[in-house]
């Protein structure tokens, strides 16, 4: 899971000022990659091979709503960056290789 101080890092901050304000966004940027994927499953997003992914993407659409905090407002919209689009379609690769692993498309194992 992201921390203040992940975000305080790829940012470059020293300070605590904007403390409230970061964990705001990095708890907004695990909402959206979560729903973008499509999935609010834990025992997911905790593999060895998705939480990375899922770092990486808060990380960036976190730093992003903080680097342009102009994109929250309701003047002007911009998009998702392409690195956290990327890194969405990756994971929802990943969880439709998990479900098929589970059966669930089987027909004989619940998700």
């Amino acid at each position: 899971m992201v921390t203040i101080d992940d975000l305080k890092t790829s940012l470059r901050i020293d300070g605590s000022v904007d403390d409230t304000l970061l964990k705001a966004y990095q708890t907004a940027a695990e909402t959206y990659v979560k729903n973008a994927v499509g999935v609010d499953d834990d025992v997911f997003f905790e593999q060895e091979t998705v939480a990375p992914l899922l770092d990486a993407a808060v990380i960036a659409l976190a730093s992003g709503y903080y680097t342009f905090r102009t994109s929250l407002s309701l003047v002007e919209a911009y998009p998702v960056d392409l690195a956290t689009n990327s890194i969405i379609a990756q994971l929802r690769g990943v969880y439709a290789d998990y479900l098929a692993d589970k059966g669930v498309f089987d027909g004989d194992k619940p998700a």
